[in-house]
């Protein structure tokens, strides 16, 4: 897996990683470097934190900013992001961020989450899932308050492109003991250079083994909006319902610029339904749900 694709890239272009965290205790905090060119050509990065109460933007010049195409390293300002864990140091813009995360080993997808569809080089957008699950160790300071992330949860994702789908779903869930599981789905209308197509791809690991919903192996969607959606294929069906949402303001890219806001809910309480033919095998209401649903 490539981690870094934007070195040789031009205009417009942009680059996320998208890194969750969870605690014991419920508190949980995003991180979202990226690397971003516009139309013209012109580089810049920043950085998105979204808590549970608020988010915030910091913008970086090209130079504080470096990546590695071989493994998840990411050097932002004084920051560092990468496949061991999180090393922050942030006092600007009304935001103190402070401390050191460890990551315990990924848990990957058997194989890219985008299937064929990553061969398509007309798509505005390609995601992917760096780490569907995995274990946390320490602890970070945001504006005074210490969260100890410690025995917690995490998951890391990437998106890469031009521009955001203008309507999309998408949503994140993690669970641990004595159930432990991890959920990630997106429904997206996807423009190609005539007509477009409405896909989703979704990722659900359950007692160890990962079950793959995705257009590409026939998948229906049969209703999504902002409050859900529900997807069918072959003798499995998956529901996701949205019963609560604590929504915060992102910036998403459009044409390489972060020029459009979105709203991100990082603990929503979505209740997730997973059949095999009659067999409900799984029903559990997660509170620390990510849920964002956008349309333009």
């Amino acid at each position: 897996m490539k981690f870094f694709h934007g070195e040789k890239k031009a205009g417009p272009y942009f680059e996320g990683w998208y890194l969750k965290h969870q605690s014991k205790g419920g508190k949980n905090l995003a991180l979202i470097p990226a690397f971003h060119r516009d139309s013209a050509g012109r580089p810049s990065a920043s950085l998105q934190i979204i808590s549970d109460s608020r988010s915030w933007w910091l913008e970086y010049p090209e130079t504080q900013f470096g990546a590695s195409k071989e493994q998840l390293e990411i050097h932002l300002g004084r920051s560092r992001f990468h496949h061991h864990g999180v090393d922050v140091s942030i006092c600007r813009d009304g935001l103190s961020l402070q401390g050191k995360l460890q990551y315990a080993p990924f848990t990957p997808l058997k194989s890219d989450i985008m299937g064929p569809f990553r061969f398509l080089g007309e798509m505005q957008c390609v995601h992917g899932v760096i780490s569907i699950g995995h274990s946390l160790t320490g602890a970070l300071s945001l504006n005074g308050e210490t969260i100890d992330f410690t025995g917690g949860l995490g998951y890391i994702e990437t998106d890469r492109g031009r521009s955001f789908p203008e309507r999309y779903l998408w949503s994140q869930c993690l669970w641990a003991a004595p159930e432990e599981a991890s959920l990630m789905l997106a429904v997206a209308t996807v423009p190609l250079p005539v007509g477009s197509f409405t896909g989703c791809i979704c990722a659900f690991i359950h007692k160890g083994r990962e079950y793959r919903l995705a257009t590409y192996r026939g998948a229906k969607i049969e209703t999504w909006s902002p409050s859900g959606a529900f997807i069918r294929q072959g003798k499995y069906r998956l529901a996701a319902d949205l019963l609560e949402a604590r929504g915060q303001p992102l910036y998403a890219p459009v044409e390489g610029s972060m020029g459009r806001t979105i709203h991100e809910s990082l603990c929503a309480r979505v209740k997730y339904s997973f059949w095999e033919g009659e067999t409900l095998l799984f029903q559990r209401t997660g509170r620390c749900a990510s849920f964002e649903y956008a349309a333009q």
